[in-house]
């Protein structure tokens, strides 16, 4: 695996380096102090690292910080079926294969489902999960158009390069409005513009959600028995907000820790947007849970 040609606009590229788990090659980036506690960071579909350029940083000023792009996207090989249980032993080897027990799994969108199969299949133990507009239920769209959608595009070898060719007559700072709700900065549209123009990863992206069961998901709530933490954009056009208040429910109704916090103003994107605010609530909910000392 290699760099292709857009990787100098790789953010914190000096964080970088490529890990073989599980029979699969990761684009990982580590940073912060290698005795603190462990944080896994885990983006949503059509993202990588990038998406958490702004955040990392904050939280590596109290923890090791973890980020790999998933299966099929940025520089990681793909799997040839990424359904939710496959992409989740995928993260559990890779994790192994690092030697980490990361005392925080967080995941943003896809990413925080991807977060709660690891600890529903008993995968990965942490102390607590973050949520971060986790696509944890079934909707309209997302859970119902979709996936079969997708399936539809997946299985046509033309439609990842027709989609990244596409991608260059369309503006991308609307297509992200529309279709997040967030207000993303000049730099952040030209990191999902060069993403969206790759065929490799808009192909990922395409696996990803052909494959995706979002009932799956829902089943595995259930399961998780730590504490969670769920910060949901209030602006999201991607998940409805009204997603983290139920899951907010389910939990609670299994005994389990859970703080669920409603963000004004910000998107589906909303890390993305307002990075302060989120490093401030996690490092908050993790002195709570006892991962960090009081403050």
């Amino acid at each position: 695996m290699r760099w292709d040609v857009d990787s100098a606009h790789v953010p914190h590229r000096e964080w970088s380096r490529f890990v073989t788990a599980g029979g699969l090659k990761f684009h990982v980036q580590e940073t912060g102090p290698a005795d603190a506690p462990v944080l896994l960071l885990i983006h949503g579909t059509g993202a990588t690292t990038h998406s958490f350029a702004g955040l990392a940083p904050l939280l590596a000023q109290h923890f090791r910080v973890i980020i790999p792009d998933l299966p099929g996207h940025g520089f990681t090989e793909k799997l040839s079926a990424p359904d939710p249980d496959t992409v989740a032993k995928a993260m559990a080897a890779l994790v192994t294969t690092l030697g980490v027990k990361p005392a925080i799994i967080l995941g943003h969108s896809v990413g925080a489902a991807i977060a709660f199969m690891l600890v529903a299949r008993g995968l990965v133990a942490p102390q607590a999960v973050v949520a971060l507009g986790g696509a944890l239920l079934p909707f309209d769209g997302v859970g119902k158009v979709y996936p079969g959608l997708a399936k539809a595009l997946f299985v046509n070898p033309f439609m990842p390069a027709f989609f990244s060719f596409t991608t260059r007559f369309q503006s991308m700072p609307d297509l992200l409005a529309r279709w997040t709700g967030s207000r993303s900065s000049r730099e952040q549209v030209a990191h999902y513009e060069r993403l969206f123009r790759s065929p490799a990863h808009t192909g990922g992206a395409l696996a990803l959600m052909a494959h995706w069961d979002l009932d799956t998901i829902e089943r595995s709530i259930a399961q998780v028995k730590c504490p969670v933490l769920l910060l949901h954009g209030e602006r999201d056009k991607t998940v409805p907000p009204a997603t983290s208040h139920t899951v907010a429910r389910k939990l609670a109704s299994h005994g389990v820790v859970v703080q669920q916090r409603g963000l004004p103003g910000l998107g589906h994107l909303a890390h993305e947007e307002a990075p302060g605010v989120h490093a401030q609530a996690i490092i908050e909910f993790a002195q709570a849970q006892g991962v960090l000392p009081p403050a």
